[in-house]
């Protein structure tokens, strides 16, 4: 009886743990990006955002607790969040980005936004969504909120 039960409880807790996966988004960090395209090329979606960034926190809210999205980032991308004005020191392609404007403006923008979210004769603004595919070359970025629907397309046909 007590095999029976052990057996039940555990695949009880990998059905779970699948469940989980299918309602929230496998975000990775730079670092792990890094490791996973180098193990399987795949098309990259990138959200910068900042604490403070009403639209970042309601897509948070919307757009990322759509199945339809979340299913689409964890099977057809490798997702990755980022504070935008993080101070940590971040590894990537054999070299180092850090945020050169910690003490420099109110709210500075870490090198990796600025590198792959810049446009010009505009400042930096949030929320900053860059899309890239398989070969990590740049194929959309958004400067604005992305409601669930307008996300989706964005998902399956990027600028």
């Amino acid at each position: 009886m007590s095999k029976y039960m052990v057996l039940v409880l555990a695949q009880l807790m990998v059905f779970t743990k699948l469940c989980a996966q299918d309602r929230s988004i496998n975000w990775l960090s730079f670092e792990q990006l890094e490791d996973s395209l180098v193990v399987k090329p795949k098309k990259v979606y990138i959200d910068f955002y900042a604490k403070w960034c009403a639209y970042c926190k309601k897509m948070d809210e919307t757009a990322y607790k759509d199945p339809q999205i979340i299913k689409t980032l964890n099977t057809e991308y490798y997702a990755v969040k980022m504070d935008a004005e993080t101070t940590d020191a971040i590894t990537f392609d054999g070299q180092i980005f850090v945020n050169k404007q910690v003490h420099k403006k109110r709210n500075p923008v870490h090198e990796i936004p600025l590198l792959l979210a810049s446009r010009d004769k505009f400042p930096f603004s949030l929320p900053a969504i860059v899309v890239l595919d398989e070969s990590f070359q740049i194929t959309g970025r958004y400067f604005e909120y992305l409601s669930p629907k307008r996300m989706i397309s964005v998902l399956k046909t990027p600028l």
